[in-house]
């Protein structure tokens, strides 16, 4: 049986949420204008294809695979249940997008389930990260390639941070990130190109990030997250987390797509300890996880 779409489309059209269609063979069959505008395919990219072709390549907190495994549609459309998740979803662009999922069953007039609709919104706490940033109060404090906070508007929130966690004891904790292998991205495919993945991994940390943490560019491919009121372990995941999103992101180059990685040294602040000596062991700890082999967090 086929679902009519007219009167969805007239009211779900226009929707600021993303929402599409698949029948029971997991077949898209309706592509609002919200999912275009979130995840960067128009509806002539993706109506016709199926939830296996992997376009949007979903994957959870920890980079699983959700197309091929674990799929909400298809769980919907086999037990008649409604499934809500949080996942990221892969841009047309190559970064990372947190979107809250929902999916749910659809049935005929006697109840049958004749296929499943999707509905993902942005996840407002990790847009809000987003926010934060575009709201600096200067432009100078952006960096103009990335859009990531600045070395200087960084620098100074270290020192706001260690003078919190002299005042109230509130740690924090310092990831420093490193794209692997940069140089070889620029010798082979260009600087454009580099640029472009340099974007690319800056959304993707960006966009994972939580509202109260600031991610910031350093300076050349090196990134820096500043992880407010926080314990060893809970930086830990989220270096992890960035590792493994940047890991599952690509950039597409025409009949190829760019993957690239990161290593990380991440480490909690110490009571009294200076925020130069913060970064030093934090850089430390980043080239340590080069020395192992890359694409890998150390954290002491």
């Amino acid at each position: 049986m086929k679902v009519n779409l007219d009167f969805y489309k007239h009211l779900l059209d226009n929707l600021h949420d993303g929402v599409y269609f698949v029948n029971r063979d997991r077949e898209i069959i309706y592509w609002n204008k919200g999912a275009e505008r979130i995840t960067g395919y128009a509806e002539s990219d993706v109506v016709g294809s199926h939830c296996w072709d992997n376009i949007l390549m979903h994957v959870d907190t920890l980079g699983n695979s959700l197309c091929l495994a674990g799929c909400p549609l298809t769980k919907v459309i086999s037990t008649g249940g409604e499934i809500k998740a949080e996942v990221y979803l892969s841009h047309k662009d190559g970064h990372r997008v947190p979107v809250v999922v929902r999916a749910t069953p659809i049935t005929s007039g006697d109840g049958k389930i004749i296929g499943a609709v999707e509905v993902f919104s942005d996840n407002t706490e990790k847009i809000s990260a987003l926010h934060l940033v575009e709201e600096l109060q200067h432009k100078v404090f952006l960096d103009p390639l990335t859009d990531l906070a600045n070395r200087r508007y960084v620098e100074m929130n270290l020192q706001v941070k260690a003078n919190e966690m002299s005042r109230y004891g509130w740690q924090f904790g310092v990831i420093m990130m490193d794209i692997d292998h940069f140089k070889d991205v620029n010798d082979s495919y260009g600087h454009d190109v580099g640029d472009e993945a340099l974007k690319m991994i800056s959304r993707t940390l960006l966009y994972s990030s939580r509202s109260t943490d600031i991610v910031g560019r350093w300076g050349g491919e090196e990134f820096i997250a500043i992880i407010s009121n926080t314990n060893k372990q809970r930086v830990l995941d989220i270096a992890e987390r960035y590792r493994l999103l940047v890991e599952r992101s690509s950039l597409p180059l025409g009949d190829e797509n760019l993957c690239l990685t990161i290593s990380a040294g991440a480490t909690i602040a110490e009571p009294g300890e200076c925020v130069e000596s913060v970064i030093k062991r934090a850089d430390q700890l980043l080239y340590e996880s080069k020395r192992k082999g890359r694409n890998r967090v150390t954290i002491d």
